[in-house]
């Protein structure tokens, strides 16, 4: 047999106290509760703080007016509801300052002609007369300044006349404080009008730039398509290898414009810059100088043969650049295969001190005397400005826009600068 078990009492070791949770209330360090304390002051409704300031005030004067109530002769109810008149307004200082203000200085006027003028009355008009000149609209908050003179008329009616300077001092301060009032609001109101400006130009200038990408991309690859639909239906019976082919380049080329729309459509959904910033997660790529031997080819399959000269300086110009370039030389493309005839185009890139030239010329019919550019050489002149550069085109001898014109063809030059 085993012996019985022994008995005895259990000791047990005092339990340390927790160590505070890091992030728990325990842990917050004096500076991170003192910021939560003002974000939670913060959060307190504006309309909140008035009914504590005008209780604050209310109680101030309930208290002067019981300690004065043998100098008021049996007066403290009729005192102590004029001054819930001079103080109760502070409540609404925001919602309705002329009306509280007014309210609170005839009830100040009363106070002063046939009760007893208070210490503290005359502080809660100087904050009533400061909250019409903060909150009130313009034309409105201008009947504070008279207010203020007629209340001080009937406050210094019967003490003016043995300190005349006490009264012009009490009027220039109660001024200066709705002066300060309607000043900070009309910074206000200006700084909302400028932010609203901005806004309105900067959706102005995003609307320009996306129907200029659309201008520029899709409006070049449809009528590329509309090109080589023309040249495959002429040659359908008689070359039907060579229909196949611009057939085929119909398809790449309307596949490009579908990418190159769902691009601007992408900055749309998502806010972004696209051209001068990151095109997004998902995005196609927009294309630059390195793409035009691409474009070049796909002209040439229906319209006119593009000798492409690039200096390989250029090629290692800024993102932003090297996309304007191709917008700008897809643009005059564009141009000559609507408007042009040619069979021939030059498209030259240089980069040197300091600026990329881009240059495009074609052997078609030139312009008319005295044309007027339509939206994309417009837009092209948009983009040059943009970027502080400067471009001019016309018929090859004229050298500037709207030049006299005649045979001879076109020429576009821009010139950016290169950052």
């Amino acid at each position: 047999m085993s012996p019985p078990p022994r008995t005895g009492a259990i000791r047990t070791a005092p339990v340390p106290p927790a160590a505070p949770v890091p992030g728990g209330p325990g842990s917050w360090p004096a500076g991170a509760r003192a910021v939560r304390t003002l974000r939670a002051l913060r959060a307190v409704p504006g309309g909140h703080w008035d009914l504590v300031l005008a209780g604050g005030f209310l109680l101030l004067m309930a208290v002067e007016r019981t300690g004065a109530a043998d100098r008021l002769h049996g007066g403290l109810p009729l005192a102590l509801a004029v001054s819930t008149a001079v103080a109760a307004p502070l409540a609404v200082r925001r919602t309705r300052p002329l009306a509280g203000y007014l309210v609170g200085a005839a009830a100040l006027s009363v106070e002063a002609l046939f009760v007893l003028p208070s210490t503290v009355s005359p502080y809660a008009d100087l904050v009533g007369l400061y909250s019409l000149g903060l909150y009130a609209p313009r034309r409105r908050a201008w009947f504070g300044p008279f207010a203020a003179l007629l209340g001080m008329a009937a406050y210094f009616a019967d003490l003016g006349h043995d300190y005349p300077v006490i009264p012009a001092g009490v009027l220039f301060l109660w001024l200066l404080g709705w002066a300060v009032g309607y000043g900070t609001a009309r910074r206000a109101e200006e700084r909302e009008a400028a932010r609203w400006r901005l806004r309105r130009e900067v959706v102005a200038e995003e609307r320009a730039r996306l129907a200029r990408e659309l201008h520029d991309s899709v409006g070049h690859t449809l009528n590329v398509v509309l090109v080589q639909a023309g040249a495959a239906r002429r040659l359908l019976d008689r070359d039907p290898e060579r229909t196949r082919e611009l057939l085929s380049g119909m398809e790449h080329t309307g596949r490009d414009a579908l990418d190159d729309l769902d691009r601007v459509l992408g900055l749309l959904r998502r806010g972004g810059d696209g051209e001068y910033g990151d095109d997004g997660e998902g995005a196609a790529p927009q294309p630059g100088l390195a793409d035009l031997e691409r474009l070049a080819e796909r002209l040439g399959r229906a319209g006119p043969r593009v000798r492409v000269r690039i200096d390989p300086a250029a090629r290692r110009v800024p993102r932003s650049l090297d996309v304007s370039a191709y917008r700008i030389v897809q643009e005059a493309l564009t141009n000559t295969v609507k408007h042009s005839g040619a069979r021939t185009v030059e498209v030259t890139v240089r980069c040197s001190g300091g600026r990329l030239a881009v240059e495009v010329r074609d052997d078609g019919r030139g312009a008319p005397a005295g044309y007027t550019p339509g939206r994309g050489l417009l837009g092209v002149a948009e983009r040059v400005s943009m970027l502080g550069g400067r471009v001019e085109h016309g018929p090859i001898g004229s050298g500037a826009t709207g030049g006299p014109g005649g045979p001879g063809g076109f020429r576009l030059r821009a010139e950016l600068p290169v950052p």
